[in-house]
């Protein structure tokens, strides 16, 4: 059984690292910072390390769970990173969510090393990563992807390879595209119902089953009617995947302006203090704009 390091052990990583033990991998865990979640998953079983070159050096597979490309590039090509500590035939897989440009600078310099990258970034938020249920869309060489496929599957319940180096995270940015400006139709859609003096919970019943219902309508309007922003994912992360989303549209000339004006209202909240609350928060936008709120009174 193949030995498994996990390197950033947060809202994400934790469940994810608990998934891969309880499949049967052994796992080595390495977190910036020693945290509750680390020693948590020491004493389910695995074993704490103190670098990413020491991860590198224990395990057959490294999987990395970080915030954005610098901090994986550090990671991975940085002083004490996985490159130091690898061997050839070393994988790394990074699941998290980061620029595809950057995903194959960092495979590149890797494979001088003589190690395997698997860009696996997926969809599906805490709820997904706790229960295993996560999707995940792959980019990467198909016979390294055949090789840690049943990694993959102890932590998604979809594994899919999109295409080469870089295509895991082009589809992830495309997913979050997607997301986004889902939820900015539901907030607006909802906002016009409440200001229209239409009760929001039953115009989701009446709706869900029909051609606007989806997974977000689901999860999210609950989120808005209750004025429960707990993040699942914080809208500061979505900003940063957004960002990415509009720099790689830039470079190869793609236009993306719904995107840019999702954006431009994920920044009006951040810079209303809303950058930690989970990204349902949009509804905020359009209840200022629309002056009502959708939250209920308790």
């Amino acid at each position: 059984m193949k030995k498994v390091g996990f390197i950033g052990i947060g809202i994400m990583g934790e469940p994810m690292c608990r998934n891969a033990m309880k499949a049967g991998f052994e796992a080595v865990v390495y977190n910036h910072h020693d945290n509750a979640r680390v020693q948590r998953l020491v004493s389910e079983g695995a074993v704490q390390a103190y670098s990413p070159k020491e991860v590198a050096g224990l395990c057959d597979v490294v999987v990395t769970m970080l915030p954005d490309s610098p901090q994986v590039e550090e990671v991975a090509l940085g002083a004490n990173g996985i490159a130091e500590g690898g061997r050839a035939g070393l994988v790394v897989i990074d699941m998290s969510s980061i620029s595809p440009v950057a995903t194959k600078r960092i495979a590149a310099k890797l494979k001088e090393k003589g190690i395997d990258m698997l860009d696996a970034p997926v969809s599906g938020g805490e709820p997904g990563a706790v229960a295993g249920t996560l999707a995940i869309m792959v980019g990467g060489d198909q016979g390294v992807f055949d090789s840690c496929n049943d990694i993959l599957k102890s932590m998604g319940s979809t594994v899919t390879l999109v295409g080469s180096v870089g295509a895991g995270h082009t589809t992830k940015l495309a997913n979050n595209m997607i997301v986004a400006l889902n939820i900015a139709a539901v907030s607006e859609a909802i906002a016009f119902c409440v200001k229209s003096g239409v009760d929001p919970e039953k115009v989701h019943q009446a709706i869900r089953v029909g051609s606007a219902g989806s997974s977000v309508l689901d999860a999210k309007l609950p989120k808005m009617v209750s004025g429960d922003f707990t993040p699942g994912f914080k809208m500061s992360l979505h900003i940063k995947d957004l960002k990415n989303a509009l720099d790689a549209g830039h470079d190869i000339g793609s236009p993306m302006p719904f995107t840019a004006e999702i954006m431009e209202i994920m920044q009006s909240l951040k810079a209303d203090g809303h950058d930690n609350t989970d990204h349902s928060a949009i509804v905020k936008y359009f209840e200022y704009m629309s002056k009502v709120s959708v939250a209920k009174s308790k």
